[in-house]
């Protein structure tokens, strides 16, 4: 019977499908942290008290690639390169998702805008990867390889998801709901077809892998596009609503340490 646990348990056993997981989750939270370093270098005057929780979160993205190069230096394994069809951030962009890195390049202070543009983008992704965690702390919080870094990128998606909300709330209090509205709709259906091409193409490199029968992936890409199909008509709802967090102020503080990760 094919399930999340049993096929990430299979990737999880098998040394290459494990070195390319982790080679691609390394890749694009780096590639987060970079971001946010330097949105938060850039923040406009106005909003300079964001900054500190801005790096927080690049702070918090740098900390999780180094938690995935560990896990493959423990297993005696080196990062491959990261396949173009596979890289979710790099493919957003492209879609036009987010602040441009042409932008960010630019020692050019932000305006407003783009730091709603910014945390629209964030609240898309971060649902998705708060889901995911979720998804692998459920099944393998206890795990005696991977389990603490299970749990502990598990508590940072959340609390990253927690304060994307908080501050487009305020943002939309101070008069700029609808450009939130509008922005949340659109990175939402965009980023659903993202992780449907990025989900598809991570499939057929892992049956590359593992030796999947044709069977087997014609199913688990039956199951991508049908879980593309319920997001695209009503799911995406779920990642553009706005609710105040239960925990406030989540990115107020010095990121936490990873030391047994170092």
């Amino acid at each position: 019977m094919l399930s999340a646990r049993s096929l990430f348990q299979e990737i999880l056993d098998h040394d290459e499908s494990f070195r390319l997981f982790c080679s691609i989750a390394a890749g694009g939270e780096s590639q987060g942290g970079w971001e946010n370093g330097r949105i938060a270098a850039l923040v406009p005057h106005s909003e300079r008290t964001l900054a500190p929780k801005i790096a927080r979160h690049g702070a918090d993205e740098d900390k999780h690639g180094r938690i995935f190069h560990a896990l493959l230096k423990k297993r005696g394994l080196t990062p491959v390169a990261v396949p173009p069809e596979t890289d979710y951030t790099m493919l957003l962009e492209r879609r036009g998702i987010g602040l441009a890195h042409d932008k960010l390049r630019r020692d050019e202070p932000l305006g407003v805008r783009d730091i709603i543009v910014y945390l629209s983008h964030s609240r898309v992704t971060e649902q998705r990867a708060a889901d995911q965690m979720l998804m692998l702390r459920r099944h393998f919080a206890d795990h005696p390889e991977v389990g603490r870094a299970v749990r502990m990128i598990s508590a940072d998606e959340n609390n990253h998801l927690a304060y994307t909300h908080e501050e487009l709330l305020r943002f939309a209090a101070a008069g700029h709901g609808r450009l939130i509205q509008r922005t949340l709709r659109a990175y939402a259906l965009a980023e659903i077809a993202t992780y449907r091409d990025v989900s598809l193409a991570v499939m057929t490199r892992m049956a590359r892998i593992l030796g999947w029968p044709r069977a087997k992936s014609a199913l688990l890409a039956a199951g991508i596009h049908a879980v593309y199909g319920y997001e695209r008509l009503a799911g995406w709802r779920r990642m553009a609503d706005l609710r105040m967090p239960e925990r406030r102020d989540a990115l107020g503080g010095p990121a936490a340490p990873a030391h047994e990760f170092a």
